[in-house]
């Protein structure tokens, strides 16, 4: 909006071409985003409070679990309202809206926010009861937050993945899969791209959302996801670079740049009160939006692979669940402690605060070995 407004009169003050630069825009989105979430963070936080919106802790998966987390009880949750709000706000503020890949990614974004957004106003709202876990020193039943079910969830993913899909081949866009590492090799996906994109977003949607458990974990890794990804962006966006690291250029694709670092300022602002101890928590408003908001921007920049490297512990976090899960079904034996892994350390008496750290070490070196994969070919 700013870029439309302030950027013709380049020829009446120069200075305003400096809205020609994407590098500019982007830096100028990560500030508004972050200086917006430091205004309103303790204006959500105080008004969720006066509405109860808090984290239930007797989920009814584990005493001892339960038993580690009991201090986060009624914290308020639903913060992700405040991280949609400013990324929206700030790529709208400093985008180039003219580019369909702006309104791809803020309508994913959107969709999946109000599915998770739906969830946890149900959980608020529908408390059911359910068998009293072993080792459970109440009497009675253990009361077990009800949202959405997992179907539902998975149900909104695909649509949003089948209108994805339906979008990006009517507009002619590459179905090839790029491959890191080898140059100049692809495989043509032809008519299984829509399922590919489903699978894209469903499996970046709920991997972030099985790894936001922990104070700031989830958002921490989001932030260094995001910005490989925003200088992903702007390399696919630009021809010459792009030609020269042999990537596919991407019409449009720097105008990523911008709702990337959104999420780098409103992800640094979140995290200023969400950091251990928390104050708030996203929720599923906030995690099921951001991971199928990266998997969008990965669909659009030809980077889907990347996605198994960049969000490395967010892969690792979904293949916990699925073969705690398996495993038990298939012999009745667990792999892990519990299920996501950062639980697992957890139970193996790590600290939290630790476990978080450790997490974003090892998420900042993804990021890194993500954006030299750019040379490697």
């Amino acid at each position: 909006m700013l870029y439309h407004l302030l950027y013709p009169l380049r020829d009446f003050i120069f200075a305003f071409n400096v809205f020609r630069y994407i590098t500019f825009r982007a830096a100028m989105a990560a500030l508004t985003a972050f200086v917006l979430s430091l205004i309103f963070g303790p204006l959500l936080i105080n008004k969720l409070k006066a509405l109860k919106v808090g984290e239930k802790i007797n989920k009814a998966d584990s005493q001892k679990l339960d038993d580690l987390h009991h201090h986060k009880q009624s914290t308020p949750t639903m913060g992700g309202i405040l991280i949609l709000g400013t990324v929206i706000i700030s790529t709208l503020l400093w985008a180039d809206i003219t580019y369909q890949c702006i309104w791809i990614v803020l309508f994913s974004t959107v969709w999946l926010g109000l599915t998770g957004f739906v969830d946890d106003y149900l959980k608020q709202m529908n408390p059911v009861k359910s068998p009293m876990a072993p080792g459970a020193t109440s009497n009675g039943a253990r009361k077990k937050a009800s949202g959405l079910s997992s179907r539902v969830k998975l149900a909104s993913q695909v649509i949003l993945g089948l209108i994805l899909g339906i979008i990006l081949i009517y507009n002619q866009h590459n179905v090839n899969l790029e491959i890191p590492f080898l140059k100049g090799v692809n495989f043509d996906l032809g008519g299984l791209y829509i399922l590919f994109v489903i699978l894209v977003i469903a499996g970046s949607s709920n991997a972030v959302n099985l790894t936001d458990g922990l104070d700031g974990l989830a958002i921490g890794i989001v932030v260094m996801v995001a910005i490989a990804f925003s200088i992903l962006c702007y390399v696919s966006g630009n021809i010459n670079l792009s030609n020269y690291l042999l990537i596919p250029y991407i019409k449009g694709g720097g105008e990523l740049t911008i709702f990337c670092s959104s999420i780098i300022g409103a992800g640094l602002g979140f995290l200023w009160f969400n950091c251990y101890p928390a104050t708030i928590f996203m929720g599923d408003v906030g995690s099921l939006a951001l991971g199928g908001a990266i998997g969008t921007v990965a669909l659009l920049i030809k980077k889907e692979m990347l996605l198994i490297i960049v969000g490395g512990i967010f892969v690792l976090e979904a293949l916990s669940v699925i073969l705690q899960v398996g495993t038990y079904k298939l012999t009745k034996k667990r792999i892990f402690k519990i299920a996501p892994l950062h639980h697992h350390f957890q139970f193996l008496d790590w600290p939290e605060n630790k476990i978080i750290v450790r997490f974003w070490i090892i998420a900042g070196l993804l990021a890194l070995f993500t954006l030299v994969t750019l040379k490697i070919r």
